[in-house]
Protein backbone atom coordinates (compact mmCIF):
# COMPACT_ATOMS: atom_id res chain seq x y z
CA UNK A 1 0.00 0.00 0.00
CA UNK A 2 1.32 3.43 -0.91
CA UNK A 3 1.92 5.78 1.95
CA UNK A 4 1.21 9.45 1.17
CA UNK A 5 4.62 10.40 2.56
CA UNK A 6 6.25 8.14 -0.06
CA UNK A 7 4.74 10.14 -2.90
CA UNK A 8 6.92 12.80 -4.55
CA UNK A 9 5.93 16.31 -3.55
CA UNK A 10 5.51 18.91 -6.27
CA UNK A 11 7.54 21.98 -5.45
CA UNK A 12 5.57 25.18 -5.82
CA UNK A 13 6.97 27.62 -8.33
CA UNK A 14 5.29 30.57 -6.56
CA UNK A 15 6.96 32.83 -4.02
CA UNK A 16 5.63 31.65 -0.69
CA UNK A 17 4.50 34.99 0.80
CA UNK A 18 3.85 37.01 -2.33
CA UNK A 19 0.34 38.22 -3.07
CA UNK A 20 -0.33 37.40 -6.72
CA UNK A 21 -3.27 39.82 -6.68
CA UNK A 22 -0.98 42.84 -6.37
CA UNK A 23 -0.80 45.42 -9.10
CA UNK A 24 2.09 44.60 -11.39
CA UNK A 25 3.24 42.69 -14.43
CA UNK A 26 3.57 38.92 -14.69
CA UNK A 27 5.29 36.89 -17.40
CA UNK A 28 3.47 33.56 -17.69
CA UNK A 29 4.37 30.35 -19.52
CA UNK A 30 1.91 27.45 -19.66
CA UNK A 31 2.86 24.15 -21.30
CA UNK A 32 0.80 21.42 -22.90
CA UNK A 33 0.84 18.12 -21.01
CA UNK A 34 3.73 15.88 -22.08
CA UNK A 35 5.01 18.68 -24.37
CA UNK A 36 2.66 17.51 -27.13
CA UNK A 37 2.63 19.80 -30.17
CA UNK A 38 -1.13 20.27 -29.92
CA UNK A 39 -1.72 23.91 -30.86
CA UNK A 40 -0.33 24.09 -34.41
CA UNK A 41 3.00 24.18 -36.20
CA UNK A 42 5.82 26.56 -36.99
CA UNK A 43 5.97 27.04 -40.77
CA UNK A 44 8.57 29.40 -42.26
CA UNK A 45 9.20 30.87 -38.79
CA UNK A 46 5.51 31.69 -38.28
CA UNK A 47 3.15 29.95 -35.88
CA UNK A 48 0.18 28.51 -37.77
CA UNK A 49 -2.64 27.77 -35.36
CA UNK A 50 -4.87 24.75 -35.72
CA UNK A 51 -8.38 24.61 -34.24
CA UNK A 52 -7.00 23.93 -30.76
CA UNK A 53 -4.61 26.87 -31.00
CA UNK A 54 -7.50 29.07 -32.07
CA UNK A 55 -9.45 28.02 -28.95
CA UNK A 56 -6.45 28.97 -26.80
CA UNK A 57 -6.17 32.34 -28.56
CA UNK A 58 -9.87 33.10 -28.12
CA UNK A 59 -9.95 32.18 -24.42
CA UNK A 60 -6.75 34.15 -23.70
CA UNK A 61 -8.09 37.26 -25.42
CA UNK A 62 -11.32 37.04 -23.38
CA UNK A 63 -9.53 37.18 -20.01
CA UNK A 64 -9.55 40.96 -19.73
CA UNK A 65 -13.31 41.07 -20.23
CA UNK A 66 -13.90 38.47 -17.52
CA UNK A 67 -11.40 40.00 -15.07
CA UNK A 68 -11.64 43.81 -15.13
CA UNK A 69 -8.36 44.20 -13.19
CA UNK A 70 -6.42 42.36 -15.92
CA UNK A 71 -4.64 44.04 -18.81
CA UNK A 72 -3.23 41.71 -21.47
CA UNK A 73 0.08 42.55 -23.13
CA UNK A 74 2.28 40.52 -25.51
CA UNK A 75 1.18 36.95 -26.09
CA UNK A 76 2.29 34.07 -28.30
CA UNK A 77 1.04 30.57 -28.90
CA UNK A 78 3.68 27.98 -29.73
CA UNK A 79 3.11 24.34 -30.76
CA UNK A 80 3.28 23.07 -27.18
CA UNK A 81 3.13 26.12 -24.90
CA UNK A 82 2.10 29.73 -24.58
CA UNK A 83 3.80 32.85 -23.24
CA UNK A 84 1.94 35.94 -22.14
CA UNK A 85 2.28 39.07 -20.10
CA UNK A 86 -0.55 39.90 -17.73
CA UNK A 87 -0.79 43.17 -15.85
CA UNK A 88 -2.96 43.43 -12.77
CA UNK A 89 -4.18 46.95 -12.16
CA UNK A 90 -6.15 48.19 -9.14
CA UNK A 91 -7.22 44.82 -7.77
CA UNK A 92 -10.48 44.98 -5.84
CA UNK A 93 -9.35 42.62 -3.10
CA UNK A 94 -5.75 42.21 -1.94
CA UNK A 95 -4.82 39.28 0.27
CA UNK A 96 -1.72 39.78 2.45
CA UNK A 97 0.70 37.32 4.09
CA UNK A 98 -0.67 34.21 2.42
CA UNK A 99 0.81 30.80 2.93
CA UNK A 100 -2.02 28.26 2.76
CA UNK A 101 -2.83 26.73 -0.62
CA UNK A 102 -6.56 27.40 -0.30
CA UNK A 103 -5.83 31.09 0.37
CA UNK A 104 -3.40 31.25 -2.56
CA UNK A 105 -6.14 30.01 -4.88
CA UNK A 106 -8.10 33.18 -4.05
CA UNK A 107 -5.37 35.34 -5.55
CA UNK A 108 -6.14 36.92 -8.89
CA UNK A 109 -3.29 35.58 -11.06
CA UNK A 110 -3.88 31.91 -10.14
CA UNK A 111 -7.64 32.47 -10.67
CA UNK A 112 -7.04 33.90 -14.14
CA UNK A 113 -4.67 31.08 -15.13
CA UNK A 114 -7.01 28.47 -13.66
CA UNK A 115 -9.96 29.87 -15.60
CA UNK A 116 -7.88 29.96 -18.79
CA UNK A 117 -6.61 26.40 -18.43
CA UNK A 118 -9.97 24.92 -17.44
CA UNK A 119 -12.01 26.58 -20.17
CA UNK A 120 -9.52 26.08 -23.00
CA UNK A 121 -9.06 22.41 -22.00
CA UNK A 122 -12.83 21.91 -21.92
CA UNK A 123 -13.29 23.28 -25.45
CA UNK A 124 -10.25 21.45 -26.83
CA UNK A 125 -11.52 18.20 -25.35
CA UNK A 126 -14.94 18.77 -26.89
CA UNK A 127 -13.26 19.17 -30.30
CA UNK A 128 -11.13 16.05 -29.72
CA UNK A 129 -13.98 14.01 -28.30
CA UNK A 130 -11.89 13.37 -25.16
CA UNK A 131 -13.94 14.66 -22.27
CA UNK A 132 -12.06 15.13 -19.00
CA UNK A 133 -8.53 14.63 -20.39
CA UNK A 134 -5.69 16.82 -19.17
CA UNK A 135 -4.54 19.29 -21.80
CA UNK A 136 -2.14 21.45 -19.77
CA UNK A 137 0.66 20.58 -17.40
CA UNK A 138 -0.41 20.88 -13.77
CA UNK A 139 1.66 23.93 -12.98
CA UNK A 140 2.78 27.00 -14.86
CA UNK A 141 5.81 29.26 -14.81
CA UNK A 142 5.46 32.91 -13.83
CA UNK A 143 7.93 35.69 -13.31
CA UNK A 144 7.14 38.98 -11.59
CA UNK A 145 8.25 41.77 -13.93
CA UNK A 146 10.16 44.25 -11.81
CA UNK A 147 11.32 46.94 -14.24
CA UNK A 148 11.08 48.34 -17.76
CA UNK A 149 14.33 46.67 -18.89
CA UNK A 150 12.97 43.24 -17.97
CA UNK A 151 9.61 44.05 -19.56
CA UNK A 152 11.32 45.00 -22.83
CA UNK A 153 13.41 41.80 -22.87
CA UNK A 154 10.38 39.63 -22.15
CA UNK A 155 8.29 41.35 -24.84
CA UNK A 156 11.10 40.81 -27.37
CA UNK A 157 11.38 37.16 -26.37
CA UNK A 158 7.63 36.61 -26.82
CA UNK A 159 7.45 38.38 -30.18
CA UNK A 160 10.51 36.51 -31.52
CA UNK A 161 9.64 33.10 -30.08
CA UNK A 162 8.34 31.59 -33.36
CA UNK A 163 11.54 32.71 -35.13
CA UNK A 164 13.59 30.84 -32.54
CA UNK A 165 11.57 27.62 -32.30
CA UNK A 166 14.64 25.72 -33.53
CA UNK A 167 16.38 26.60 -30.23
CA UNK A 168 13.37 26.85 -27.89
CA UNK A 169 13.71 25.23 -24.47
CA UNK A 170 10.20 23.75 -24.83
CA UNK A 171 10.92 22.22 -28.28
CA UNK A 172 11.55 18.56 -27.50
CA UNK A 173 13.15 18.03 -30.93
CA UNK A 174 16.15 20.29 -30.40
CA UNK A 175 18.79 21.25 -27.89
CA UNK A 176 18.19 24.78 -26.56
CA UNK A 177 20.78 27.40 -27.42
CA UNK A 178 22.96 29.05 -24.79
CA UNK A 179 21.10 32.30 -25.47
CA UNK A 180 17.80 30.54 -24.70
CA UNK A 181 19.12 28.98 -21.50
CA UNK A 182 20.59 32.32 -20.39
CA UNK A 183 17.28 34.11 -20.95
CA UNK A 184 15.45 31.67 -18.70
CA UNK A 185 18.17 31.68 -16.05
CA UNK A 186 18.05 35.49 -15.99
CA UNK A 187 14.33 35.30 -15.29
CA UNK A 188 14.64 32.92 -12.38
CA UNK A 189 13.86 29.55 -13.90
CA UNK A 190 15.71 27.02 -11.79
CA UNK A 191 14.59 23.76 -13.42
CA UNK A 192 17.18 23.95 -16.24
Amino acid sequence: MNNFSDQPHRRSLRLSHYDYSQSGGYFVTICIKNSENLLGNIEDNVMVLNQFGQVVKDIWHSLDTRYKEVILDEFVIMPNHIHGIIFIDNPVEIIHELSLLKERRKMLLPKVIGYFKMNSAKLINQLRGNQGQSVWQKNYYEHIIRDEVSLTKIREYIVNNPLKWHQDIENQQVKPSQEELQFWQNFGRKDL
